[in-house]
């Protein structure tokens, strides 16, 4: 027989995991795999975006970087730090996000994306044309800070 207290501690804890709603812990700041740059996840309703928030090769007084790739002449003075480059993501079920469009500001180009979440501190990034089979995956690591 399991002792009434261990009972309650396995039931709060389950209840903590289901009002998640299974979605992982996906939100945060995440450094992108060639280290260039930090983009802030955050669940707006049911849907995941991300934004551009800073590189930590950045120094104080360095000229911020603008979005000069963008194939739209109006677009390229845009500048890239807090610029939003994912969004439209919905939570697929075992930590896969999927739906989603991504931005690449080094190439001016929008990809279709999918997330995995590998473990609370590692998150797959797949960008693509088509399908998922033609692109380009990296693979993220959550900011400590």
């Amino acid at each position: 027989m399991i002792p009434p207290r261990r009972l309650v501690v396995t039931a709060c804890i389950f209840f903590s995991f289901a009002c998640q709603g299974g979605q992982g812990d996906v939100e945060g700041r995440w450094l992108t795999g060639d280290g260039e740059g930090w983009i802030e996840i955050r669940l707006v309703a049911d849907s995941l975006t991300g934004v551009i928030a800073g590189s930590p090769n950045n120094k104080p007084g360095d000229p911020p970087r603008y979005d000069d790739k963008n194939p739209d002449p109006d677009l390229r003075g845009r500048p890239l730090d807090g610029m939003t480059i994912m969004s439209g993501f919905k939570y697929a079920g075992d930590g896969r996000w999927t739906g989603g469009t991504i931005y690449d500001p080094n190439r001016g180009k929008i990809y279709k994306c999918t997330l995995m979440q590998v473990d609370r501190d590692t998150l797959k990034v797949r960008g693509y044309i088509g399908m998922s089979l033609f692109g380009r995956s990296d693979t993220w690591t959550r900011d400590s800070k």
